[in-house]
């Protein structure tokens, strides 16, 4: 009996921290990627909800909808398309520092941002 109440418990915390973890990605986050030397700047409008990411990413040359997003704990996985090419993200969350720590693959490049949340 000890033992359901214990795994009954494990199973209510690991879903609370999800629903926490989902509900703090939701909003507006903001960074620079540099390349080439350049800056650039970089605006995500995330949307989490049942372990699904959707939403928006941006930058001075436009605007794409995220594809394929999902949430796997603390882990984030997205892509956008980029003029014709799909570009892949993975990240991670975290909650202490209001941070999502990026990593972009575009066509074998790496590149690596820290996104902010950003005034709504």
């Amino acid at each position: 009996m000890k033992s359901k109440i214990l795994t009954t418990s494990l199973v209510v915390c690991c879903f609370i921290a999800f629903i926490a973890i989902a509900d703090g990605l939701t909003g507006k986050w903001s960074g620079t990627i540099s390349m080439n030397g350049d800056d650039i700047p970089l605006t995500y409008t995330l949307k989490a909800d049942s372990g699904k990411i959707t939403g928006t990413a941006a930058n001075p040359q436009g605007e794409a909808p995220i594809t394929g997003g999902k949430i796997k704990g603390d882990s984030i996985f997205f892509s956008i398309d980029v003029n014709g090419v799909d570009v892949p993200h993975t990240g991670k969350y975290f909650s202490a520092a209001d941070s999502i720590s990026l990593n972009i693959d575009y066509q074998g490049t790496k590149l690596h941002t820290t996104l902010k949340r950003a005034a709504m």
